[in-house]
């Protein structure tokens, strides 16, 4: 039987969600409880990764496993035990030819900012921009650059032999949540790293470093030498995968 997961994660303390050597990736979390309930070693399959430090409250997993009781009861042996960072939101019995990686079409990233210093109680999870004054009506035009199909290499952490570097952005947008800012994507796939170095290029179109025409410049690609701005991974969230 196959098992759909949506699982939440503070990633602070975590190397990210792939398994590691070390054993401190939220994927190797979720296999200990599974062995503990099942008894054997259980492979999770997720929608795909995120880097350490970076949180979700929308991450998939599926799982095959032989459960004789309902998806309740499944979904409370997951969660017990589990370390408090880590917690099941929901549990559903699917087709075999669900795939959480390969079935998805869509997912969704939050970054959280704000202009002001993070208190000891939210330093985990916003990105306090190190600059005094940052011109959000700049950052609100030049994010409108990124929606629609790019090749979004020159916003890559780093790219793969034979990856494809044209991604499709279907919305691209900044709010505003109380006193801070939410930078707000959503698209058919991601490059490694590239939702923290599009907030960095936002960032420095605000403080006057670069403009809209470089990132358009960019898009195509043009200029890959010079540097951008990667925001740091505490900000990150992956909020929801759409199938």
């Amino acid at each position: 039987m196959r098992w759909k997961c949506t699982v939440a994660y503070d990633g602070t303390e975590f190397c990210g969600w792939q398994s590691q050597v070390n054993r401190n990736a939220v994927q190797d979390v979720i296999e200990t409880r599974l062995f503990a309930i099942f008894k054997h070693f259980v492979r999770i399959h997720g929608s795909g990764r995120t880097d350490a430090g970076v949180h979700a409250r929308g991450q998939v997993f599926h799982f095959d496993a032989d459960w004789k009781h309902d998806p309740e009861a499944l979904l409370r042996a997951l969660n017990r035990n589990l370390l408090p960072a880590v917690r099941i939101t929901r549990v559903e019995a699917v087709d075999d030819t669900f795939h959480a990686r390969f079935s998805a079409h869509q997912k969704r990233y939050h970054y959280y900012f704000q202009l002001r210093p993070a208190d000891p109680f939210e330093v985990r999870y916003v990105w306090s921009v190190p600059y005094s004054k940052l011109d959000m009506h700049l950052l609100e035009a030049a994010v409108r650059c990124f929606e629609g199909t790019h090749d979004f290499r020159g916003f890559a952490g780093k790219v793969l032999p034979c990856e494809n570097t044209v991604k499709t952005l279907i919305s691209a947008g900044i709010f505003k949540e109380n006193d801070r800012f939410v930078l707000s994507l959503t698209g058919s796939g991601y490059l490694y790293r590239m939702v923290r170095k599009i907030m960095g290029a936002l960032v420095m179109v605000g403080v006057g470093k670069i403009d809209r025409n470089f990132i358009e410049q960019r898009l195509r690609p043009e200029h890959l030498d010079y540097p951008l701005m990667t925001a740091p991974a505490c900000g990150l969230f992956l909020e929801e995968v759409f199938y």
